[in-house]
Order: structure tokens, then sequence, then C-alpha cells
């Protein structure tokens, strides 16, 4: 198992999607929302990602088509 801290950073058309809710439904992660500062418009999330890497890579790769800027902040294997 693996945890991804990732920052997403929204914008007005990226905003009313529940991606972090949509993520982990989808793509078998677990999330853990760190720090935020969002408004109806825009924000960033701090996020962790924990799962398989393939999982996590797949759900970061989703993200990103969606238009949401990911930015990997720290990466950590977990021996499960």
């Amino acid at each position: 198992m693996s945890k991804r801290q990732v920052m997403l950073t929204f914008t007005p058309e990226t905003s009313a999607e529940p991606i972090i809710y949509n993520i982990g439904q989808q793509f078998n992660i677990v999330t853990n929302i760190r720090q935020a500062d969002a408004s109806e418009d825009w924000g960033w999330i701090v996020v962790e990602f924990e799962g398989k890497d393939q999982d996590i890579e797949a759900g970061i790769d989703w993200v990103t088509s969606k238009g949401v800027r990911v930015d990997l902040i720290s990466e950590e294997t977990i021996k499960s």
C-alpha cells in the first residue's frame, strides 16, 4: 500500500463536481483531507490518498483529465 499527499487546485469549472468522493469510490482509494481553502468558485485541497500504487496513479490521471491541477507533496510506501 502507498500513501501520497497531493494538492488539488480547482477552478470555477471544476469546483462543482464531487472529485474527492468520486476518486475514492471509482478507484478504491482512501482519502483524507489534510488542509483546504475553498470558496464557491475556486480552491485548493491537500488530500492524502492511500491505496495500491496503480489505483492512485489511475485516480490522479482521472482527476487531471477533469481539469483539476494536481501537485505531489509527499509519497510513502506502507508495508501491509
